[in-house]
């Protein structure tokens, strides 16, 4: 597969929006870099009593409209340029879906499959003590991403709270519900996938009833082959794939008994009634819709023109190149942008740290209803500027953020 910088993508996308929205030089200048970035070389005592040495980061891309949001990954290939990137699409991404929030992202550069319980804990509690000063609930607020957890999200908070003498839990979210996380969060990345599912093919008459197929199985991807029944009125699960390799019958899985399956296994390979396909074709199924729920860079040029989706909701960052993506628009299939497909995730984040502000908890019911509004209104926001620009949804998305915060940024004087 060609490799990309996901942050030079990430640039051109705010060049090509600003070009359209006529925007002038210092602020597409001030829109395409971060605004603060932080580098932190940390130390942790492993299990064995040796000391290890990790990198990591922590990048505010913009909090022009609200204090920076954005994940923490625990991963061997972290760059800065992957955390940039990362970080400027959740700048766009809680702009698109009109939060009071900015952007950022942070990441440790490290291989937490090998590393015990207590050696996670002490990095967890050492990262924070490297950026404690930077974040908190009017800076920067953290959340779980690839490979930590609401687990992770404890120790971070508990870390805070000690440097910090006080109670603050809205400093980081998707916390345990029992100090201070929200109902609702565990399946929210993927209920506002399925919410944008919903509304796209009720507005281009599609089936969503039809055949599916999920690119990654993770955490989103495993709610989403639940959800995609519960809320869609059912559906084929027809292909499935994880770091292990891919599987497919032309029948349909039990998304339950699947989930069920990979969480007792670690892999959905094996499963019975499966046959192992290579990663790649799975992509290039006939399907109603197709999630992409892995890593970047999974939709190229090179295999673009072979994608038979009707839909693609994209609900990992990034997965699809530029050039892939004017692919598909040219093949009339219509994609759901990452911006907007996952944003269900950081759009309950935010409900967390208003309940957390206020001490009082609402119940899922309202959770579920509020982030439903929520996207669907994206959505059809983002309908009306593929329709005004004339341009594929990524880009019409794009216009439709960049706008919000160049407007923002406008409004305080920065540019």
């Amino acid at each position: 597969m060609e490799s990309y910088n996901s942050f030079r993508v990430a640039q051109q996308q705010v060049k090509e929006a600003a070009r359209l929205l006529h925007l002038d030089q210092p602020t597409i200048d001030l829109l395409q870099w971060p605004q603060r970035e932080f580098s932190f070389t940390l130390h942790a005592k492993l299990d064995s009593g040796k000391t290890r040495i990790y990198h990591a980061y922590r990048i505010q891309y913009n909090y022009a409209r609200g204090p920076a949001k954005g994940g923490i990954r625990f991963h061997p290939d972290e760059t800065i340029d992957t955390i940039r990137a990362l970080a400027s699409w959740m700048t766009w991404k809680t702009a698109v879906v009109d939060l009071p929030l900015g952007g950022g992202k942070g990441g440790v550069c490290c291989d937490p499959k090998t590393l015990s319980e207590r050696e996670l804990e002490t990095l967890s509690r050492e990262y924070i003590r490297a950026t404690a000063e930077f974040i908190g609930v009017d800076k920067d607020v953290p959340a779980p991403d690839v490979y930590t957890n609401p687990q992770t999200m404890a120790w971070m908070m508990d870390e805070y709270e000690t440097i910090m003498h006080r109670h603050h839990p809205g400093v980081l979210t998707d916390k345990p519900q029992q100090i201070g996380g929200t109902e609702g969060r565990r399946d929210a990345t993927a209920r506002g996938g399925v919410i944008t599912v919903r509304e796209a093919c009720l507005l281009h008459g599609l089936d969503p009833t039809r055949a599916y197929a999920i690119q990654g199985f993770g955490n989103a991807g495993q709610r989403a082959a639940l959800l995609h029944q519960e809320l869609l009125g059912g559906g084929r699960l027809i292909a499935v794939s994880d770091s292990r390799g891919a599987i497919y019958n032309a029948e349909g899985f039990d998304p339950k008994e699947l989930v069920t399956h990979k969480l007792r296994t670690g892999s959905v390979l094996n499963f019975p009634g499966s046959t192992i396909i290579p990663r790649e074709s799975l992509l290039e199924l006939d399907v109603e819709v197709l999630y992409p729920a892995a890593l970047e860079n999974s939709i190229t040029q090179q295999n673009a023109d072979a994608i038979k989706a009707r839909i693609v909701c994209e609900l990992s960052n990034g997965p699809t190149t530029p050039e892939a993506d004017l692919v598909l628009y040219k093949k009339g299939i219509h994609v759901i942008p990452d911006i907007l497909a996952s944003a269900g995730g950081v759009t309950v984040s935010y409900f967390e740290m208003v309940q957390d502000n206020y001490s009082y908890f609402w119940e899922e019911e309202l959770v579920h209803a509020r982030l439903d509004k929520k996207l669907a209104k994206a959505y059809h926001t983002v309908q009306e500027a593929i329709k005004e620009k004339q341009v594929h949804p990524r880009l019409a998305a794009m216009v439709v953020a960049v706008a919000r915060v160049a407007q923002a940024c406008k409004l305080r004087g920065w540019v």
